[in-house]
């Protein structure tokens, strides 16, 4: 039977979201996440054209990463603005508490501090961050989930905010099946890939659910880009 990708399927469950999944099999996905990311989700692009511009070498900005798994990510963000001679203080968060311990046990980077919270826990504390941004973390929520994490980053972002996750679609989806089939054994990335594409949405669908103020758009490779500017 043909697969159906012309609809989103919210039902689908990651395997890697079960709280009684094989713990091995976790820490070898976040641990070959940054490899994923590192060649799909195109960080290195949005850094440049989108962050880097709104940082400076004398005023230290701040930078919430919601939902940041292994910790790749925000890793990442650090690295590049350190090596420009930016700075950049990130705290990074995940509902997760083995996303948390995962990330926290690596290498620490000054610039780079883990928490385990809800982005509403940030709300409550009253915290402000000059940007914010995700990763892969849209399809993951349920359509209040979605609408509560959008209200949030509202009111935590000073500057901008950055949502990147996959876009569904047919392509993305074959693609992923045969460049991953046999490349990251003893993991969920995979099967939990395959399953994110299909509850993942097609541009047009994030567009028509984003609230006024928030922008969707594509980035290649099967990416959207949910952003928001405050004062835009």
């Amino acid at each position: 039977m043909k697969l159906d990708l012309s609809r989103r399927a919210a039902w689908l469950r990651e395997r890697m979201d079960e709280p009684d999944c094989d713990p091995q099999k976790l820490r070898r996905t976040y641990a070959q996440f940054g490899v994923i990311n590192a060649l799909v989700s195109g960080w290195r692009r949005i850094y440049i054209r989108d962050l880097r511009p709104g940082l400076s070498p004398v005023v230290p900005r701040t930078l919430l990463d919601i939902g940041c798994g292994g910790g790749d990510v925000p890793f990442r963000l650090a690295h590049w603005a350190r090596q420009d001679g930016l700075k950049l203080d990130i705290t990074a968060i995940d509902a997760d508490e083995r996303a948390v311990a995962y990330a926290s046990a690596r290498p620490a980077h000054p610039q780079v501090r883990f928490r385990q919270a809800l982005s509403s826990d940030l709300v409550r504390e009253d915290r402000h961050f000059d940007f914010i941004t995700s990763n892969h973390l849209l399809h993951h929520l349920t359509a209040e989930e979605l609408t509560i994490l959008l209200q949030d980053s509202e009111q935590l972002c000073r500057e901008l905010v950055i949502h990147n996750d996959i876009e569904r679609s047919a392509l993305a989806y074959a693609a992923f099946r045969t460049g991953t089939a046999w490349v990251f054994p003893g993991s969920f990335i995979h099967e939990d890939g395959l399953l994110s594409i299909r509850r993942s949405y097609a541009q047009a669908e994030l567009a028509a659910l984003a609230p006024p103020g928030w922008v969707a758009r594509r980035q290649f490779p099967f990416r959207n880009l949910l952003t928001y500017r405050p004062h835009a």
